[in-house]
């Protein structure tokens, strides 16, 4: 039997793309359909993307921006209520995947792109492809394109604060706008407007989406410069005469000038960071891996600091919320008696049962032992989803029995819990199967279960209310996150990350007036995620919804490792390893960092103090992010990621060597007190 070409290759994953992906999630119209199966999207894509046309995920493209996923596209094109014919337009071409959608459609496509590399490129593609009614036009598309109006569709591939006039002016009667619009960057509904008469348009929401920014005159200014949700610009202090700056200098060099030196780890001098911090109601302090000794020290070393001399309340941790109760249960002296399960003990077990945690669990313990008034003890709470690790344990036991093969594609996506590791290959190998879907519900149903029995933990005493309100959003967020997980048909990143702040924002509310709360999570969670890749794929985290409820009064600090090793798994569910983590690629903040020559120390990124260091540390390189999983084989494509580091972090901490952290053993247990949070 011959050997596929690749022509033939694409061609069969085109039609089990449409098969799979749009009819089998309910589009039924036959030119939607046809038109998917019509066009190649290999041909919009990068020579190495190509590979991974046809999986269920948007992909990257040039000016940071995506290929949408191919439901989406066809979602919206559905949306329009087309049957063939008709002046079409569409603001936002990208890679132009879209437009060609449209324009097998269509009778005249006009498409409008703010980006001269983008238009440039999508008009090639377009013009090799023979689809010579789509005209690609350079410009503000949140304008339209009067010259060519009216139109019987307009779709708009971006969102924006609200249906722009200047496009709702352009339809024809009868004719149909769709467009995702919100009050916020994070968060918009996809809704359709028909215009009934010259005055008159009808308006219907179809679904919440996660997109990015309309960007124009009628939409969002750029986030490059001035914007809504920026926050106000910051006096820049001029430089000191030991630390005069030149254009001609490395970046190595001018950060080697502004940085601060970490003597020690543990106990280190860090009076000018809390200076800067200054009043900050949520401090939040990240990590580049989940398994680095070095993190967790030196972030226990700025919490203890913050607790001692600014008199933060509690620490909100990227862990489940009945296991960190253990722990604050024993650092509070609660006198009830702690839930009966032993806490963390489901993989990744190091994350939290560890040596550097238990040292700063302890030194927790024994500082509220100090404290008279059981009320003003500094608490421990996790934010996470639902006991999100030990029910994902729950979920594979389940499916090994009723479809090992969905168990497989199960691991793999739990694998996925960074937003990078995801996209794409990972992604790839997690293509959802058809039996997948078809135990979707039971396991949700019986995870539900799962969780009414486990939250029964809840104690009888002063805090039940709290628990009862945060247990009850567990569960009615636990449907929602397994379900996005199985389909794909939510973002289940940005699902995650609402429910930590949430929880954040409901313990500050708890705790009154002047509650002030330090959060430890990774990197991916606290940086500002419209300053990264997530951005473009419609994500956000906990970092930018933070800076858009609080501003200035929300600080978040980053870390950062040249190499050294680090506790981490190869798959989800895998034994610990202790693994060597690679030096920084070139190109990198890791690899800038590392040139400086200085081990260990902070640097200020709110407050730079050398205006061309501080040009330079907006721009745009690569950045590390290692979680449970760790895959140095792959490492380029599943742990790197592009951020602005100057946008992502108020302030950032590097430390070139670093090595793993110590897990604890049953050994070391022996003895402890029943009231010991980490159990036997």
């Amino acid at each position: 039997m011959a050997e596929e070409s690749d022509q033939q290759v694409y061609a069969r994953r085109r039609q089990a793309m449409v098969e799979r992906q749009i009819a089998g999630r309910g589009i039924t119209s036959s030119v939607v359909l046809d038109a998917m199966g019509s066009v190649p999207r290999e041909a919009f894509l990068p020579p190495s993307m190509r590979e991974f046309a046809y999986e269920d995920s948007p992909l990257p493209i040039n000016e940071e921006q995506t290929i949408s996923q191919p439901y989406i596209v066809a979602y919206m094109v559905d949306a329009l209520q087309l049957t063939g014919g008709g002046r079409i337009l569409e603001v936002g071409t990208g890679s132009g995947y879209a437009a060609a959608v449209l324009g097998e459609i269509g009778d005249r496509v006009v498409t409008l792109e703010r980006y001269q590399s983008l238009a440039d490129s999508a008009r090639g593609v377009l013009d090799s492809l023979g689809y010579d009614n789509v005209e690609v036009i350079y410009t503000d598309g949140t304008l339209g394109w009067s010259e060519k109006a009216p139109y019987d569709a307009i779709v708009v591939a971006a969102g924006g604060p609200e249906v722009p006039e200047s496009l709702k002016q352009q339809l024809a009667i009868g004719g149909r706008l769709v467009i995702p619009v919100g009050p916020a960057q994070t968060e918009q509904a996809l809704v359709r407007v028909t215009r009934v008469s010259e005055s008159e348009f009808r308006e219907e929401h179809l679904t919440e989406v996660r997109f990015v920014p309309l960007v124009g005159d009628a939409g969002w200014e750029d986030r490059r410069g001035n914007h809504p949700n920026k926050r106000a610009p910051v006096a820049r202090a001029a430089p000191s005469h030991a630390a005069q700056e030149s254009n001609d200098a490395t970046t190595s060099e001018l950060v080697a000038q502004a940085a601060e030196p970490i003597d020690d780890i543990d106990e280190g001098e860090i009076d000018k960071m809390l200076e800067r911090i200054g009043d900050s109601r949520v401090v939040l302090i990240g990590e580049a891996s989940h398994g680095t000794s070095e993190f967790y020290r030196f972030r226990a070393r700025i919490t203890r600091a913050l607790i001692e001399k600014k008199g933060f309340n509690f620490v909100a941790v990227e862990a489940d919320w009945p296991d960190a109760s253990r722990v604050d249960h024993y650092v509070r002296h609660r006198q009830t008696p702690p839930s009966e399960w032993t806490a963390f003990s489901r993989f990744p077990t190091w994350m939290w049962r560890n040596e550097e945690v238990r040292d700063f669990v302890d030194w927790l313990r024994e500082y509220n032992a100090g404290i008279d008034d059981a009320d003003k003890r500094v608490g421990f709470h996790g934010l996470d989803l639902y006991s999100l690790f030990t029910s994902i344990d729950a979920v594979l036991d389940y499916l090994d029995e009723v479809d090992p093969e969905a168990a497989m594609t199960a691991r793999e996506r739990y694998g996925c819990l960074t937003p990078w590791q995801a996209d794409p290959m990972t992604y790839g190998r997690a293509a959802v199967s058809g039996r997948y879907r078809e135990c979707e519900d039971d396991a949700v149903a019986m995870l539900v279960e799962l969780l009414n029995k486990r939250m029964t933990y809840t104690d009888q005493d002063g805090e039940r209310f709290l628990d009862a309100v945060q247990n009850a959003r567990l569960i009615a967020n636990a449907e929602r996150y397994y379900r996005s997980m199985y389909s794909g048909y939510s973002d289940s990143w940005n699902l995650r990350d609402q429910h930590m702040f949430d929880t954040l924002e409901s313990l500050l509310s708890h705790g009154g007036q002047g509650t002030k709360a330090v959060v430890w999570e990774h990197n991916s969670h606290i940086g500002d995620a419209s300053a990264t890749d997530m951005l473009a794929r419609g994500q956000h985290n906990v970092g930018q919804l933070c800076r858009e409820a609080y501003g200035d009064d929300a600080y978040l600090i980053g870390f950062g490792t040249h190499s050294g090793t680090v506790a981490a798994a190869t798959d989800w569910d895998d034994p610990m390893e202790v693994k060597q983590v690679r030096p920084s690629l070139e190109g990198s903040w890791e690899r800038i960092f590392h040139e400086t020559g200085i081990p260990a120390f902070t640097l200020p990124l709110r407050h730079v103090p050398l205006p061309e260091l501080d040009k330079r540390l907006h721009g745009i390189y690569l950045e590390r992010a290692i979680g449970v999983i760790y895959r140095p084989e792959t490492e380029r494509a599943s742990h790197y990621f592009k951020a602005r580091l100057a946008d992502q972090f108020d302030e950032y901490v590097w430390i070139d060597q670093t090595r793993a952290v110590t897990p604890l053993s049953s050994k070391t247990l022996e003895g402890v007190p029943e009231t010991y949070p980490f159990g036997l």
